[in-house]
């Protein structure tokens, strides 16, 4: 039998299958439920400033309402300030201790004390690791891509000074230049990278004309972003490289351990099949090992990754042509 078992930012798990931040990962029987289906660690919901912010406005309208109606009874009111992150906290200090499994906190905020406060706060409650969600939608077209990297770097080591747990930094795909981007992190201390996250986009009702929100599930196949960025990190960052987007069955996450990932992350393959599929990946990643002879993920990670393989082109935008010339 296959041996799973990988290091993952530093932490021991039992197999490389670990699900992502989200929904199922909010409530605490959910979480347990994920840990009875094998997965060897899971990502809890992320703590949203945006969200915070957005209760503590509605707290103070709510507490406003009324209050010139009735002048002379207003020193009735209690001064009620908003619980901040408090509700989060207490949460993800109540997962941790309900299951077994690595646990880690994920973490999207706005202003920089905010990160600094939040992540020290996340990191108080017993998680094993932190994931930080950094994007920017450049709406200033006096900002520099150079203006955007450089805040989520100097914010990154603000937090990581002030944290001492592993930490892994969720990239998306925007960046200009994402190699530079990933080793800046890394070489500031990052002990991973995930590639990469999936974020909200807009789309209209045709019928109404107007925005509505939807939510668009990835499919199985592997993502082919997170397997080219995969492949050509292998090797060039110190920390971990971890996929996420588009693992579905136990052959994407062959791939993306082909190409030199520590492990990758699962969701929209968990609302489509159920909980339970965790365990399906798992069995169809050991049965793959077994029938390549295969004792540990160590025997072929990275294999296939730009470094690795005889032509590296695949990996290379460049050579495009090249690829619809190899096409009979």
């Amino acid at each position: 039998m296959a041996n799973l078992s990988t290091s993952y930012l530093g932490i021991e798990l039992e197999n490389p299958i670990v699900v992502g931040s989200c929904s199922l990962s909010k409530k605490v029987e959910t979480i347990k439920q994920i840990e009875e289906a094998g997965a060897g660690a899971v990502v809890l919901k992320s703590l949203f400033e945006e969200q915070v912010q957005l209760e503590q406005e509605a707290l103070r309208q709510e507490l406003e309402r009324y209050q010139d109606l009735y002048a002379e009874a207003q020193s009735l009111f209690p001064a009620v300030e908003h619980g901040q992150p408090k509700e989060h906290l207490y949460w993800v200090e109540r997962s941790k201790k309900a299951v077994s499994i690595p646990v880690i906190a994920s973490l999207n905020a706005v202003y920089e004390p905010t990160w600094v406060d939040y992540a020290t706060q996340l990191a108080d409650t017993g998680v094993d690791a932190l994931e930080l969600n950094f994007y920017t939608v450049p709406l200033n077209p006096d900002q520099t891509a150079a203006d955007i990297e450089g805040r989520e770097l100097a914010i990154f080591e603000k937090v990581r000074a002030a944290v001492k747990i592993p930490i892994a930094v969720k990239l998306h795909s925007h960046y200009t230049h994402l190699l530079n981007v990933a080793r800046a992190f890394d070489e500031r201390g990052a002990d991973g990278v995930i590639l990469f996250n999936r974020l909200f986009q807009p789309d209209i009702d045709v019928e109404t004309e107007q925005e509505r929100q939807t939510r668009v599930l990835s499919t199985g196949g592997g993502s082919s972003a997170s397997l080219r960025w995969t492949g050509i990190l292998h090797g060039q960052v110190k920390g971990d490289i971890i996929a996420s987007t588009g693992i579905a069955s136990g052959e994407d996450a062959v791939k993306m351990l082909l190409a030199g990932a520590t492990a990758v992350q699962v969701v929209s393959a968990l609302y489509a099949n159920g909980i339970k599929h965790v365990g399906t990946i798992k069995e169809e990643l050991t049965a793959w090992m077994d029938k390549k002879g295969y004792a540990k993920l160590d025997d072929f990670r990275g294999k296939a990754s730009k470094q690795n393989v005889a032509d590296p082109w695949a990996f290379e935008r460049a050579q495009y042509l090249k690829a619809l010339l190899g096409f009979d």
